[in-house]
């Protein structure tokens, strides 16, 4: 499993960049993470019970936490805190972002819903 050799927050961008060990860096936006939190509120507590998230365009992040030698916490600027980010995790968010974001803007469009707050 890969590990981050750097970890960045880029604030203003509300961007947070990764570098791990095997060389794969990944920029990382804000309400990228906020809307694909591991967290039970947004992944539910089980198959299909996902929440969908949306006005999270202009959501950043306030604080980061390590938690042991495995995981983050992302303290988001609209209240989120829950749910640890593995490294494993971020690695995966990186690798799939297209598809992933492709998937989030066509569920919102499904929806109705918008990703301004």
């Amino acid at each position: 499993m890969a590990r981050p050799t750097d970890i960045k927050l880029h604030q203003k961008s509300r961007v947070l960049e990764l570098h791990f060990d095997d060389g794969f860096e990944c920029n990382l936006p804000c309400e990228y993470l906020r809307v694909h939190s591991p967290s039970a509120e947004v992944q539910g507590h089980g198959p299909g019970q996902e929440v969908l998230q949306h006005g999270k365009q202009d959501v950043g992040i306030s604080a980061l936490t390590p938690s042991g030698n495995y995981a983050l916490k992302i303290h988001f600027d609209d209240g989120h805190d829950s749910g640890l980010f593995t490294w494993e995790y971020l690695y995966g968010l990186g690798r799939h972002y297209e598809e992933n974001w492709q998937r989030y803007l066509q569920r919102l469009e499904a929806a109705g819903k918008t990703r301004q707050s």
